[in-house]
């Protein structure tokens, strides 16, 4: 095990799952299972007195469910108890309201139970070092499915009233395609460092913790219209 280490906790109600997440990321030189949760208040408790770096989070459990815990676990952070770790909702349908409010909440991302152990390593090392787990066609799915629910109507102008300047506008409908910064960069013919300033403005501008939120934003405000199935978004 690594000094620097990324340290994992589990929450999920199912034994087997936690026991096989377990089994597939021990077995990584630089990541470290801290601790498992059966719900999700035994989840934010060992948030609290173990401070993991992600959380891979059930979604649905009883009691505390994992979009209940996600929430509680951010407001801590934002009460400043400690640095919010970042969250990995696992779920079992991609297409699920739970998922999408998880990741209207802040959730870096989210997994399916049916992934490769290779997927599950690549996601936690993924966010741990800041990057969001964006699957572009995926949430344009779930924006599509939610588009004039009372949830999505709530920050419907949200992108309009963060008065956005054309070419952060530009690099916002680019980020909702799941561009990297590397690839916007091409794109617009502009350095990297000047991409990430731009979206580091879109974040600050949307309030969004993250690409995933901003993304989320630019569709339920109809900034970014869903495209059709098959369309060249990308995963």
């Amino acid at each position: 095990m690594t000094v620097n280490a990324v340290r994992v906790l589990l929450v999920d109600d199912e034994e087997l799952i936690r026991f096989g997440l377990r089994a597939v990321l021990d077995a990584q030189p630089d990541v470290e299972v801290v601790g498992e949760a059966s719900d999700g208040a035994e989840a934010l408790g060992l948030v609290r007195s173990l401070r993991p770096d992600v959380v891979l989070m059930d979604v649905r459990m009883p009691g505390l469910d994992g979009l209940a815990a996600t929430r509680a676990i951010l407001r801590d952070a934002d009460r400043g108890t400690g640095p919010a770790p970042k969250i990995l909702v696992v779920t079992t349908f991609e297409a699920d309201d739970y998922v999408y409010e998880a990741l209207r909440a802040g959730a870096d991302g989210f997994l399916l139970k049916r992934s490769r152990p290779a997927e599950v390593v690549q996601a936690v090392r993924l966010v741990a070092a800041g990057g969001s787990l964006l699957f572009p066609a995926a949430i344009r799915r779930l924006a599509a499915a939610r588009a004039g629910h009372a949830g999505a109507a709530a920050d419907g102008g949200a992108v309009a009233r963060a008065g956005l300047t054309g070419r952060e506008g530009e690099v916002l409908r680019l980020m909702a395609r799941g561009l990297s910064n590397a690839e916007i960069g091409e794109r617009l013919h502009l350095g990297v460092q000047t991409v990430k300033t731009h979206v580091s403005a879109v974040l600050g501008k949307l309030g969004a913790r993250d690409r995933t939120q901003a993304v989320i934003a630019a569709y339920e405000s109809g900034f970014v219209t869903p495209a059709p199935e098959g369309a060249a978004d990308r995963d």
